[in-house]
């Protein structure tokens, strides 16, 4: 079990998705947060059964941040009546059939007539539990940048800007996602910054967080990794409550393994994030460390802290202690 488990560490580091029943079983099910909610005297909002469906009850949207060797930005003019004039980020909603990287290339070509190759993806943005937008940066590899004669229902034009202070934007919340790949763009992947990571495509029916949850164990100095024991070891793993925050579902399924006093923990970032256009879910893989030693954290639920080989421990540590090491996960409030 301890070189699967390294195994499927290794392979999260490099992006890549995990397969096979035992990684995607789901520990906190929906039906298991309405029942714990219930206990407490709480009304659940949500249906036990819930099923995310694209364009139905959940939105997957994607936005890319291009940078050019000139340091300008790509922005596309929008023209719909709401904001027509203002610029904003090649973006929009994904559709159906769509793998996250073909629906940034659509919206890039659609909005500014450009062929783009996406490297990584930057951010994930969560708004509750139904909204998601993922942020991607790459390269242009080819078309026509559109100009005001091209103009049509996607956008009235594209440009290159360096200067933000020239333009009137649709909405500043791109602002902190420009800032992001900047640093990237100067930066070294997988020295200074997280490998490019994609999305991979390993289908879910549902919306799942799947932890990596780190601790050190004060006598040994060595990494541990949680595993969940229902059924089989594999990662904890819970489904994304549509009616609550993203921070919201992690503190209720921690307190479920950890009890409600659950000690000093900080999530720290996505080592990588599941999806095929086959389903209509994805699972996000968030890192989670907590500060105090493994002697002082008890657990409550059905799991056991497995200790790391050396090479991964070391691969980890500087993963734990650096920044920029794993895709954001920014959560809106």
């Amino acid at each position: 079990m301890s070189r699967q488990v390294d195994s499927y560490i290794s392979k999260l580091l490099d992006g890549q998705g995990l397969e096979g029943d035992e990684n995607d079983f789901c520990d906190f099910t929906i039906a298991d947060q309405n029942s714990v909610a219930e206990s407490q005297g709480i009304t659940p909002t949500t249906p036990s059964n819930f099923k995310p469906v694209l364009g139905g009850n959940v939105t997957y949207v994607v936005a890319c941040v291009i940078i050019n060797d000139r340091e300008e930005l790509l922005l596309m003019q929008e023209a719909k009546e709401s904001c027509a004039g203002k610029w904003y980020l090649p973006a929009g909603r994904m559709e159906k059939g769509e793998t996250i990287e073909q629906a940034a290339a659509r919206e890039v070509l659609e909005e500014t007539g450009l062929h783009f190759k996406a490297d990584t993806l930057l951010v994930v943005e969560t708004a509750g539990g139904t909204w998601f937008r993922f942020v991607l940066t790459g390269k242009i590899i080819g078309g026509e940048l559109k100009t005001p004669a091209k103009a049509d229902k996607e956008s009235l034009q594209a440009k290159w800007i360096f200067n933000l202070q020239e333009i009137s934007l649709r909405a500043n919340d791109i602002l902190h996602l420009i800032d992001k790949a900047k640093l990237y763009k100067q930066s070294h992947p997988g020295v200074s910054w997280h490998k490019n990571i994609l999305p991979a495509p390993v289908p879910h029916v549902k919306d799942l967080m799947r932890l990596i949850v780190l601790i050190k164990k004060r006598s040994t100095n060595r990494l541990h990794v949680l595993l969940s024991e229902k059924t089989t070891l594999h990662f904890p793993t819970c489904e994304i409550n549509p009616a609550k925050s993203m921070h919201s579902t992690l503190r209720r399924f921690m307190v479920e393994m950890f009890g409600a006093d659950v000690a000093q923990h900080r999530p720290l970032g996505l080592l990588n994030v599941e999806a095929d256009p086959s389903a209509d879910g994805c699972c996000l893989s968030l890192l989670v460390v907590f500060r105090p030693p493994l002697e002082e954290v008890p657990l409550i639920g059905k799991c056991a802290w497995h200790e790391l080989s050396e090479d991964i421990h070391k691969e980890l540590l500087p993963i734990v202690f650096s920044k920029n090491s794993t895709i954001e996960l920014h959560v809106v409030r």
